[in-house]
């Protein structure tokens, strides 16, 4: 048996690195996947604008008016990942590139959403954050933060 194999946290992760990778974000790409009880994904996103709303015509700047921003368009990664569920989530766990908003803990914890596991909290000291945290363990929601995933792609079949 071959020993050097991905943790399911870290096959989980990867899949939800590889997922931000679709975000045309130019400042913040994040990804979510979802995954249930039996180790299987039930939900994948990243952030983005709703469908319909051009990539090229809504704005991605962070800063300025504020309807001249990303924020009131953008649909966050793990709001995408439950939207895009294929079950009920009750017991699922979510693993995110990036410390959910106060916005997607709402989410998250309506969702059924038990565990959140995600690599960084550079918005830890944010007012946002802490809200969210506050939410989060208020209604029992368990959440860790990885701090690496180790991947290698083999470029050779074996």
């Amino acid at each position: 048996m071959r020993e050097n194999y991905l943790s399911w946290d870290e096959y989980f992760m990867g899949i939800a690195l590889l997922s931000a990778m679709r975000s045309k974000d130019p400042q913040t790409q994040v990804g979510a996947c979802i995954v249930n009880e039996d180790n299987r994904i039930v939900g994948i996103g990243y952030n983005g604008f709703p469908h319909g709303c051009s990539d090229v015509e809504f704005p991605w700047e962070r800063e300025g008016e504020f309807l001249e921003t990303k924020y009131p368009y953008v649909v966050h990664a793990e709001q995408n990942a439950i939207l895009n569920s294929t079950t009920r989530l009750k017991k699922c766990r979510l693993y995110v590139s990036l410390f959910p908003c106060h916005e997607c803990a709402k989410y998250i914890i309506q969702s059924g959403i038990e565990e959140i596991i995600y690599m960084s909290d550079k918005y830890a000291h944010t007012d946002s954050t802490l809200a969210s945290k506050r939410m989060l363990d208020a209604a029992g929601v368990k959440y860790r933060q990885m701090k690496e995933v180790k991947i290698t792609v083999e470029t050779e079949m074996k």
